[in-house]
């Protein structure tokens, strides 16, 4: 069995497969000699997540077999890191194996933690409480919607970095449009409940996401952080970031974005930062301590949005300073922070917001993306996952 690697990738999500695959077509030098840890059997696409849970998609459609999307070439260890050990350029597995290498690539994703919110895992999946987050339960957002007949509809965003940080919001402007659309509107008071102090970061953004808000008579609630469900009661209880008080809502759809950290096997590690992330030079994702070790992906402490079309951008980047170091010359690969989160604005409506570290807007089409268009929904629901499985995770994209 092999036990050393030319390059070790922990991770066979986004950021893993699409490495992987780029360091393939880069060199045939890699074939057997690039390895990827994950003991996961499946590969989600989870961006659809959010039309999966408005009724417009299947989520049959977003799960795959890992061994299918694992490129030609790669070994693939079905196990989990125990312990990194980089000072001496290797891994221990849950299973009990080491493996060294050259380089490591660490791309293994966010940790969902649904025992932050008291109560919550005891109610998910019933009692009007759902969550797009999770595979197991995003059809019953759907189920949810369709029941509500009036009475308030809750959608919260955590007081933590959450990977896709547009997804609280899309499944709200969506839920709004089914609820007109269903002719109980008049009767639903839609709720935002929101940890952060604004919708949107970016200001060109943020100015249309306010309209609307305004159209669709959205309460928002911001600096409110969901801290309690109490499924039976159907009531929900939000602490006040800017005041400490607590405030509790009646419901009868809450949906939750859970709060999110780092991997626990990850903030145990030398290569974490003080908050648990791969601590990380945000242009050149090398590791700040670990010359061989490299980071991108949701893992990493990169200060921008945690989306799979950030991982695009840093995928390149990885391959590239690599690909220099094995050569002996400088690093050239630079990473600006790019990042795009297109944001469903209802059916057939969508915002492509695309920006970079500055929160400067940096868009690829040629119109003012700051504007919602049927055009750029169809590009979310029919085309973007194309790119993800045929492009992205072929390394072509």
């Amino acid at each position: 069995m092999k036990t050393h690697y030319k390059v070790l990738i922990v991770g066979g999500g986004t950021a893993g497969i699409t490495t992987a695959a780029r360091l393939l077509r880069q060199s045939k030098a890699f074939e057997s000699d690039v390895a990827i840890v994950d003991p996961a059997d499946k590969h989600y696409y989870q961006p659809l997540w959010t039309l999966v849970g408005a009724g417009v998609s299947d989520k049959e459609e977003t799960e795959r077999e890992m061994q299918s999307v694992m490129p030609e070439g790669v070994d693939w260890i079905q196990d989990a890191v125990e312990t990194f050990d980089p000072d001496n350029n290797a891994i221990l597995t849950a299973m009990g194996q080491t493996y060294t290498y050259d380089y490591m690539v660490v791309g293994a994703g966010i940790q969902i933690n649904w025992d932050g919110i008291k109560g919550l895992k005891e109610t998910l999946g019933k009692n009007g409480v759902c969550s797009n987050y999770s595979f197991e339960h995003v059809d019953y957002t759907w189920e949810t919607i369709r029941n509500v007949k009036g009475g308030n509809a809750i959608f919260t965003h955590p007081n933590s970095p959450i990977k896709c940080g547009g997804a609280p919001q899309k499944i709200m402007y969506l839920a709004e449009d089914a609820f007109r659309n269903m002719g109980v509107r008049d009767n639903v008071d839609v709720i935002f409940g929101s940890a952060n102090p604004a919708i949107f970061d970016v200001k060109k953004y943020r100015d249309v996401l306010e309209t609307v808000i305004d159209r669709k008579r959205i309460d928002t609630r911001f600096r409110h952080n969901l801290i309690e469900v109490k499924g039976e009661e159907k009531e929900a209880v939000f602490e006040n970031l800017e005041t400490g008080d607590i405030d509790t809502f009646s419901f009868e759809m809450l949906h939750v974005t859970p709060p999110m950290e780092a991997p626990t096997f990850i903030k145990k590690s030398p290569l974490a930062d003080e908050k648990g992330w791969v601590d990380v030079n945000k242009h050149t994702l090398q590791h700040t301590r670990y010359s061989n070790v490299f980071g991108l992906g949701d893992s990493s402490n990169l200060p921008t949005s945690k989306t799979g079309a950030a991982i695009r951008k840093q995928a390149p980047t990885v391959v590239e300073n690599i690909m220099a170091l094995i050569q002996k010359l400088p690093m050239t690969g630079v990473y600006n922070g790019y990042t795009s989160c297109p944001v469903v604005t209802g059916y057939n409506r969508l915002v492509l917001a695309e920006f970079d570290y500055d929160k400067n807007p940096s868009e690829s089409m040629p119109f003012n993306q700051a504007k919602e268009r049927r055009s750029m929904y169809m590009l979310k629901k029919d085309m973007l996952p194309l790119i993800y499985w045929d492009g992205m995770l072929k390394g072509v994209m």
